[in-house]
């Protein structure tokens, strides 16, 4: 299919059995009347990967079909690294568990130290899975994959006691501001739940005295009463957490894979402190 079309995959979901997509198809579904657990029944398996699935979706999928939706992760550089169970519990809000032969670590971004379970930090991999070396760039190389083998992913996440895999955010959309460091999922969680946002994206723009400062876009429907989440707000994160603007806009872009672009985002409100 060209494009994602709910209501030609509620036509065409009961000539198959498994359905492989980005979390934007699953929020999607969810949105359309016609989704329920007689268009689903029959499916054997629903996989979500390319973009962290949210804790809210998958739990609501559940309660809509029965059926829990099983997320994993990978890249291109290193084929899989994670999944949830088939046959266990497929737990809201991770990527599971290393598969087979792959290693996963957390280190520190900076000095590459490895961190303890439960620790946020840069996600690390190592195995039979990844790949070699970026073809005839042996400089790009030598920068994100380590002697010892370890590939440096870019990803940042935790690890729970139970060595289920969380990704918190992409390193290179970790806001510095004033010298803390701010994770934007942790924000973009909270501003999701807000009456009339339909997901949100946090980022840092260039700001004079902080280095960053921290903004919020919303794709809101049209009664979305952004003083209510701005003094909501203010109660549920740090000071040096939160969002200084607000910018309602029709939907967040988007690359082919369903990602959010937060660099476009960084670009077209870079002047938000200026």
């Amino acid at each position: 299919m060209q494009t994602f079309n709910p209501d030609v995959i509620i036509e065409e979901m009961p000539r198959a059995t498994t359905m492989m997509g980005v979390p934007t198809f699953y929020t999607r579904l969810l949105a359309h009347d016609g989704f329920d657990q007689d268009v689903a029944g029959h499916m054997r398996l629903f996989v979500s990967g390319s973009a962290p699935l949210l804790a809210e979706t998958h739990k609501e999928f559940e309660v809509r079909t029965g059926l829990r939706i099983l997320e994993r992760y990978g890249m291109t550089e290193t084929n899989m690294i994670t999944s949830n169970p088939y046959k266990g519990e497929r737990r809201a809000g991770t990527v599971g568990m290393p598969l087979e032969g792959v290693e996963v670590s957390i280190t520190d971004p900076v000095s590459g130290t490895p961190l303890d379970h439960g620790a946020r930090g840069m996600i690390e991999v190592r195995g039979p899975n990844v790949f070699a070396g970026y073809w005839r760039m042996p400089e790009k190389t030598a920068e994100e994959k380590r002697g010892n083998g370890f590939f440096i992913t870019g990803d940042l996440g935790e690890i729970d006691g139970d060595g289920y895999l969380s990704i918190v955010g992409r390193a290179k959309d970790l806001i510095i501001s004033g010298g803390y460091n701010i994770y934007p999922k942790e924000i973009e969680l909270i501003l999701d739940d807000m009456p009339n946002v339909i997901e949100s994206a946090v980022v840092g723009v260039p700001h004079a005295d902080m280095g960053e400062g921290v903004i919020a876009v919303l794709a809101a429907s049209n009664g979305v009463d952004v003083a209510q989440i701005e003094a909501q707000i203010k109660t549920m994160v740090a000071g040096f957490k939160r969002p200084r603007r607000f910018y309602v806009v029709e939907s967040l872009p988007r690359n082919t894979m369903g990602k959010v672009q937060k660099n476009a985002l960084r670009d077209q409100f870079g002047d938000a402190f200026s």
